[in-house]
């Protein structure tokens, strides 16, 4: 692990050496190589160098061991030092371990209301604003391009785009059911439901990455419509595509401009192919966005939102760490929940490390 680290210390000087050189100036996408590898390289370079230091003053501390007057002292430089590097130890573990490649993308949601009818439906319009709250304290931008609603306000289904920084490397923990146990609005008898709503997360998919071939393609065009005269279009501006050879079908008619909804539609079949494709070379068992969807069945959760006792349990969380405020998370706050399933999931990732 240590002569990974020097490789990599010398190579992000030499990166930083070069960035400093005339011909690098003149070149504007050479530098913005050399910054972005250098930038990547920093956090572990960063940590490594305090790493060295924290063993360097546990030497000198050692050495002043024998001065009597000094060998107090000594003695917390030493055990401070010892944590420093304890410490840091375990972050250049974390800082090394493989990177997801798809955490600098942009990411395809889809949410569909399950089991429970119109209280489901509501469910997922609940979680659609919560999302859509936690993307803008985040500063990321959602662009809707296709959604079913009823005439209460609920949500059949919804496709949206979430752009920005760090987007999937947050958002993918978010695939999967989601349990919801509260009185609905529809019940008039005060008692407790549960109902569902899915959740798929998917990395957004170039043109680079995945090639569709024209001739597969279905493309109808028709008129907006939806609940309440809303993202209704006089214009067939509405894009479906239907994928001939897997009979994959995405709708967009949230945009005003044909063109528009057809690079949207475009966008996500490509996700959702790239997806299942990958799912397929992966492992012989079904594609990675059917096992995140699942039947929409109440027993099958990844969280489950307990409104009476103004709770969301976290069930691939343990002990006390898997509860949070309910109203909280539904304002969408809900990186404290996301820090502990990153957490868990770097844990995971160091014990399968060591093992092997």
């Amino acid at each position: 692990m240590f002569e990974k680290l020097r490789q990599l210390d010398n190579k992000y000087d030499l990166l930083r050496a070069r960035m400093e050189e005339p011909e690098t100036y003149s070149d504007p996408a050479v530098y913005a190589k050399y910054e972005r590898e250098a930038r990547e390289l920093e956090p572990l370079v960063t940590a490594y160098r305090a790493y060295q230091r924290a063993c360097s003053a546990m030497e000198e501390a050692v050495s002043l061991m024998s001065d009597p007057e000094m060998k107090e002292l000594a003695q917390e430089e030493y055990a401070s030092a010892k944590a420093d590097r304890e410490r840091l130890e375990h972050e250049i573990k974390i800082l090394l371990l493989p990177k997801d490649p798809n955490d600098g993308k942009n990411v395809i949601m889809e949410i569909r209301g399950g089991v429970g009818g119109e209280e489901g439906m509501l469910f997922a319009a609940d979680l659609f604003r919560m999302y859509s709250m936690y993307a803008e304290a985040k500063g990321w931008k959602i662009d809707v391009a296709n959604v079913s609603e009823t005439e209460l306000g609920g949500i059949k289904e919804i496709s949206f785009v979430v752009e920005g920084e760090g987007a999937w490397s947050r958002l993918k923990f978010e695939a999967g059911p989601h349990r919801v146990q509260r009185v609905p609005v529809t019940e008039s008898g005060g008692r407790i439901h549960t109902s569902a709503a899915t959740v798929a997360v998917l990395p957004e998919v170039g043109e680079i990455d995945f090639h569709l071939d024209p001739g597969d393609l279905k493309i109808d065009t028709y008129r907006s419509s939806g609940a309440g005269g809303q993202h209704v279009n006089k214009t067939e501006s509405a894009i479906r595509i239907t994928h001939l050879p897997t009979g994959t079908v995405v709708e967009c008619q949230d945009e005003r401009s044909q063109y528009k909804n057809k690079d949207r539609a475009m966008q996500i079949l490509r996700a959702k192919l790239y997806e299942a494709e990958q799912a397929k070379q992966h492992a012989a068992v079904a594609s990675e966005r059917r096992s995140q969807i699942g039947s929409g069945d109440r027993s099958e959760k990844i969280r489950t939102y307990n409104f009476p006792q103004n709770r969301v349990t976290d069930h691939r969380l343990s002990g006390d760490a898997k509860n949070f405020n309910l109203q909280s998370v539904m304002n969408g706050n809900l990186d404290a929940m996301i820090d502990s399933l990153v957490t868990a999931r770097q844990a995971e990732l160091l014990q399968a490390q060591t093992e092997a």
